[in-house]
């Protein structure tokens, strides 16, 4: 597999040759420039734990909306509380998945 990145947009294309223009901004065929042994492998291998963090921060949205309701719900002090801290562990968690994907990019482990 050969991976193929345009340099205007980012877009990572695999094929045995550049697409004729990029699907995502549409940059024609030399825009595009072939990555590295080396740069493959760290996308290639990234691919799976960017995936992952994708699916955890999926779940901890919906432990957002959880939390909220059972913040609303207000059945007792102590509810609430872990309501509460499950919410705050749900974006403090998403906001470090962001940071960790963001740190992936400028690594070349994106694509």
């Amino acid at each position: 597999m050969v991976l193929w990145k345009c340099s205007v947009c980012g877009y990572v294309f695999e094929g045995a040759e550049a697409p004729d223009k990029c699907p995502k901004c549409g940059a024609p065929k030399e825009k595009f420039v072939k990555l590295s042994d080396v740069e493959e492998k760290l996308v290639l291998r990234s691919r799976l734990s960017n995936s992952l963090h994708i699916e955890a921060y999926t779940l901890l949205q919906r432990l957002v909306e959880i939390a909220e309701k059972g913040i609303q719900d207000n059945l007792d002090p102590p509810c609430v509380k872990i309501f509460t801290e499950e919410k705050e562990f749900a974006l403090n968690t998403m906001q470090k998945i962001k940071a960790e994907l963001e740190a992936h990019m400028k690594k070349g482990k994106w694509g």
